[in-house]
């Protein structure tokens, strides 16, 4: 069960993190340079029901994870053991996307037009940059660190 759990969460990250990245690298440069802010809302209805369901199933089977590698909960917290530290910071990364996301559904951007893009645009960044975040930090703990 443990090799489908894992190959799920990679499924999940992929798409998640793939998906912020051709946001980031791909539609946000032309949204900006076009001063369109329809094409960032189109790529997100497009992306979000695939989108949202991987960040869900990463935070279930990464929950599955860390019970898998500390079975107790009061483990993960206790930073004595190296996979501890990396639970507690991919918890934090996960509240704070929790956070970006919901405040996103819920104010909509207001604040953002076509001719003020900075706020939306700030907030892609930020996002892309804490799911690649999510990733390096899965590969580090994987391989034990990059670059060997």
């Amino acid at each position: 069960m443990y090799k489908y759990i894992v190959l799920i969460h990679i499924l999940a990250a992929t798409i998640w993190t793939g998906g912020h990245l051709i946001l980031s690298l791909a539609v946000l440069p032309k949204a900006i340079k076009n001063k369109s802010l329809a094409m960032l809302k189109n790529f997100e209805a497009s992306f979000w029901k695939i989108g949202i369901t991987a960040l869900v199933l990463q935070f279930l089977t990464g929950i599955f994870l860390a019970f898998h590698y500390m079975p107790h909960f009061s483990e993960w917290f206790s930073f004595k053991v190296p996979v501890s530290h990396l639970v507690v910071t991919k918890l934090t990364l996960l509240i704070i996307t929790a956070v970006l996301v919901f405040r996103a559904k819920v104010s909509g951007f207001k604040n953002v037009s076509e001719h003020n893009l900075k706020p939306l645009t700030i907030h892609i960044i930020v996002m892309t940059v804490i799911s690649v975040v999510f990733v390096f930090l899965g590969v580090w703990y994987k391989t034990g660190s990059f670059g060997n």
